[in-house]
């Protein structure tokens, strides 16, 4: 049996552009792409924090270091500049796989610099 697991998220990362009249698809920074293991043009879905908006795109790479968050195409209409989003990627795993497999979660502070990672979402206390 195949199970379709987190692999990777990005938490809390800031809009920075939203261009309509683009073929598709969410630019994030290429240096953001190495680090969690979202590959180009892989699938990614994106859930807008501000609006509730939810909708399923690919990625492609922005330039390095610059911290761009893109959403492109009729996708513009679901994100604003400055809107927090938060970006998964998912893996179909087998059973054999699952033994000691962790997504990569990373988080953004507010100039979307990455501030933490880790591989397990904390436990809130009740």
């Amino acid at each position: 049996m195949h199970l379709n697991m987190l692999k990777a998220k990005l938490h809390r990362a800031r809009v920075t552009h939203s261009e309509l009249d683009y073929e598709g698809s969410c630019a994030i920074d290429g240096n953001i792409l190495d680090f969690s293991g979202i590959r180009e043009y892989e699938q990614i879905h994106i859930y807008n924090i501000n609006n509730g908006e939810r909708f399923t795109t690919y990625a492609i790479r922005a330039e390095a270091g610059t911290g761009i968050f893109s959403i492109n195409g009729a996708a513009a209409r679901l994100a604003c500049p400055g809107d927090l989003i938060i970006i998964c990627a998912f893996a179909s795993l087998d059973e054999q796989d699952l033994q000691d497999y962790k997504p990569t979660l990373v988080y953004f502070d507010g100039k979307n610099q990455i501030s933490h990672s880790s591989h397990s979402i904390p436990v809130q206390p009740a």
